[in-house]
C-alpha cells in the first residue's frame, strides 16, 4: 500500500489526483477506485494499477 495526499478531486467529475509522500509522484484517481469519500489535502493510502494512460490510484481509503 502507498501513502499519499489527495492533491486534487472533483466530486463532480470523478476524478483527481493523489501525491505520493515517498516520491512525490501524482497519480490520477477516478472515483470507480475509491474505497471511502476523500476531498482535497486528505491523507489516503493506495495501490497502483496500470491504466489507459499510465499507473493510477485503486482502493484509495482514508489513512
Amino acid at each position: 500500500m502507498n501513502k499519499g495526499t489527495i492533491k486534487f478531486f472533483n466530486a463532480t467529475k470523478g476524478f483527481g489526483f493523489i501525491k505520493e509522500d515517498e516520491t512525490n509522484k501524482e497519480y490520477f484517481v477516478h472515483v470507480s477506485g475509491l474505497v471511502d469519500q476523500v476531498k482535497e489535502n486528505d491523507a489516503v493510502s493506495f495501490d497502483l494499477e496500470e491504466g489507459r494512460k499510465g499507473l493510477m490510484a485503486i482502493n484509495v481509503k482514508q489513512a
